[in-house]
């Protein structure tokens, strides 16, 4: 709740038609190689992994950040080798912009500019 009172926007629970707990999603301010950022973020439940949720949050997300909230860029914060959650941010049109270190893991950066 800190974060939506500080920046207007943050992380949501996501749940099934019958209340079920499915994940969460959300765009959020962090800190990455010490640049503050702000990210489009989205976990699933593993039983939701194939649904095409991913591609539709994404995209859902990018629109609200760049075209409501009027900011100038989202970036994807993905694990080297997680192969699926690339290609949802490359179908989105974000590019890779670099490799890093994010608490102690492999990642890439991905950006889209408004």
């Amino acid at each position: 709740m800190a974060h939506w009172d500080q920046h207007g926007f943050g992380l949501w629970a996501l749940r099934t038609k019958d209340g079920a707990f499915a994940g969460r999603s959300g765009i959020r301010d962090i800190l990455v190689d010490d640049v503050d950022e702000i990210e489009i973020a989205h976990t699933f439940k593993r039983e939701f992994w194939v649904a095409g949720l991913a591609s539709e949050i994404a995209s859902a997300l990018t629109d609200i950040g760049l075209a409501q909230l009027e900011l100038p860029s989202l970036i994807g914060l993905v694990f080297v080798g997680h192969v699926a959650s690339r290609r949802v941010l490359e179908k989105a049109n974000y590019v890779l912009e670099k490799s890093t270190i994010h608490h102690s893991e492999d990642v890439v950066i991905y950006r889209i500019k408004r």
